[in-house]
């Protein structure tokens, strides 16, 4: 039985690569909606769900096929050949590798310029747009094309050279259907709850809204704190008092006219309070006159304005810091957890930097209580010191019954 199936792709490459794009495409859709937009299963748009599983069964399955299938076996008749040799004879064919780069060339900078960008645009407008307008959509196309092109080129360019330089020609479409929801996934995991970006992360390819989503993801994932700037006057300024729309906007504007920049912050409403908590950097001679703005305006008065001068850790000898952490635990909420995970950061001699906590509802509405920390060292981690941190945070993973314990290393 495992024999037959495994023929109909070879037997039948075209009615194969419709089927799993047609699959393909409602499943990144779906993904989107209930992952990204965070929609109840009930609450799914089906209808557009059907679209989008009707561009990938017509384009994606079937004109892409079209194109990748019987038009380059026409333009370059050894393409299948080539794709079936050993890499070692790959090489040596030189003819062979020019067909590659011909194939990949026009793919990347002919048909997705040309045809693919056009018609994805087009049906998006159809499809999400209360009033389509095709003027609009050309226009939106003609302003996002060399973002749109660079982050295609910079995910699929490879991505094709392997496909078109190692599939045999039934796989050329599965591979790019493979690929493309990869993708989605990797979006979707790194923008769950993302409801602003929903429309842009349909693409089925990397355009530049997406490509700088992902960028900003790891941006987020590999930054780490910064050491106080020695040239400039540092101040600690808090605030608490009955919670009124326009607090932060004036004790910012206030800052800001004085001269001052706001590094660090934590606002937070806790019932009827407003609390906050700034590090403003200011030029030594402007601080005086910053901390007298602040605690002479009408408008903050009711926020019992406080600040006080910042300087650097004194520990004997001041030294940089080598390795930062940024350590993220959910769990079912306990009393204990946070004086669990804060007592093996100060065992380990890490100073922590940052730190929040809150209670949010998990999986089948659960209480969990989540900490998400970021800790430096002066001393350096090796692989061993690392593995007996990790290791420690795994038996209160299990004390804890935690769900998620993620450290992440800033060298």
């Amino acid at each position: 039985m495992w024999k037959n199936l495994s023929k109909i792709p070879i037997k039948h490459p075209l009615a194969f690569g419709i089927v799993v794009s047609t699959f393909k495409t409602s499943a990144s859709d779906l993904l989107v909606q209930t992952v990204v937009e965070q929609k109840k299963l009930e609450d799914v748009g089906w209808k557009r769900n059907a679209a989008f599983a009707t561009f990938g069964c017509f384009y994606l399955g079937g004109v892409q096929y079209a194109i990748y299938v019987p038009l380059f076996s026409r333009i370059f008749p050894n393409a299948a050949k080539f794709a079936a040799k050993p890499i070692r004879e790959k090489i040596k064919d030189t003819k062979g590798m020019a067909a590659l780069c011909g194939q990949v060339f026009l793919d990347q900078f002919v048909h997705h310029p040309l045809l693919y960008f056009p018609v994805f645009y087009g049906t998006r407008e159809l499809v999400m747009s209360e009033k389509p307008d095709l003027i609009r959509m050309l226009a939106t196309y003609r302003e996002n094309m060399k973002e749109d092109l660079l982050a295609l080129w910079k995910v699929w360019v490879p991505s094709t050279f392997l496909n078109f330089a190692f599939m045999p020609m039934w796989a050329r479409i599965p591979w790019v259907a493979g690929t493309s929801l990869v993708w989605t996934c990797i979006l979707s995991a790194m923008r769950g709850g993302d409801v602003s970006h929903g429309v842009d992360i349909e693409a089925p390819f990397p355009t530049g809204s997406t490509l700088t989503l992902v960028e900003e993801g790891l941006d987020e994932i590999f930054a780490s704190p910064v050491d106080l700037d020695p040239t400039l006057a540092h101040i600690c300024i808090s605030g608490a008092g009955p919670d009124r729309i326009g607090h932060v906007a004036k004790m910012a504007r206030t800052i800001a006219d004085a001269g001052g920049n706001v590094t660090h912050s934590k606002m937070i409403r806790l019932g009827h309070e407003f609390t906050t908590m700034m590090h403003v950097a200011i030029e030594p001679d402007k601080r005086g006159d910053l901390i007298k703005s602040l605690k002479t305006n009408e408008d903050l008065k009711l926020l019992k304005i406080r600040a006080s001068s910042l300087t650097r850790r004194q520990t004997g000898s001041y030294k940089n810091t080598m390795v930062g952490l940024k350590i993220h635990v959910v769990g079912p909420d306990r009393p204990e957890m946070l004086a669990n995970i804060a007592e093996v950061i100060a065992q380990r001699r890490m100073s922590i930097e940052d730190i929040s906590t809150e209670i949010r509802r998990g999986k089948n509405n659960r209480r969990d209580f989540v900490v998400t920390a970021e800790v430096v060292t002066t001393e350096k981690m090796d692989q061993e010191h690392l593995d007996e941190l990790n290791a420690e945070f795994q038996v209160i993973k299990d004390e804890l019954n935690l769900s998620v314990v993620d450290i992440r290393v800033h060298m």
